[in-house]
């Protein structure tokens, strides 16, 4: 299970980067054709905020892969033994309940609808199913790793430390 976490570790953190170079290409050029060319470029912000979109899907997968994501943390940290290992399966298990729930099965309904009702984005024509299936994918990413933090893989720990290990 750890090499499968490296493989997507291997592909989601350069997708991550490229994303956000391409966000931040965006955001900037359309900064600069309003004030220094006087003509805002008018596909720039729905590139924008489509890549905001799957950066931030995306980075939530592969923040609850390094464990840098939101969380409360008092309680695990004062268990030990058996209550500890029971709340960290009852949590994992609450996370696959959700991703499945809400991410793979209602995202994939979302991207199903928008493709069946053809739904386009305004300026670039671009299926909206294309944008929301970012959904799905996350949710399928922390499925995996919350499989492979069951199965006692470093899933939680910095990618950044272990690289520094290496």
């Amino acid at each position: 299970m750890q090499k499968l976490t490296n493989l997507l570790d291997a592909i989601l953190k350069p997708a991550l980067i490229l994303l956000m170079v391409l966000l931040v290409t965006a955001v900037s050029w359309q900064v600069i054709s309003r004030y220094v060319f006087a003509s805002p470029s008018s596909w720039t912000e729905e590139v924008a905020r489509f890549l905001l979109i799957w950066v931030g899907v995306l980075g939530a997968a592969y923040a609850f892969r390094t464990g840098v994501h939101l969380g409360l943390d008092v309680l695990p940290q004062k268990l030990t033994g058996r209550p500890a290992m029971i709340l960290k399966y009852f949590t994992l298990a609450v996370v696959v309940f959700f991703s499945v729930t809400v991410l793979i099965v209602g995202g994939g309904a979302l991207v199903s609808l928008t493709w069946e009702l053809k739904q386009y984005s305004a300026v670039l024509g671009l299926p909206m199913s294309y944008v929301y299936s970012v959904i799905p994918i996350a949710g399928v990413l922390i499925c995996l790793y919350s499989f492979a933090a069951a199965a006692g893989a470093d899933v939680g720990k910095s990618t950044d430390s272990e690289e520094q290990e290496n």
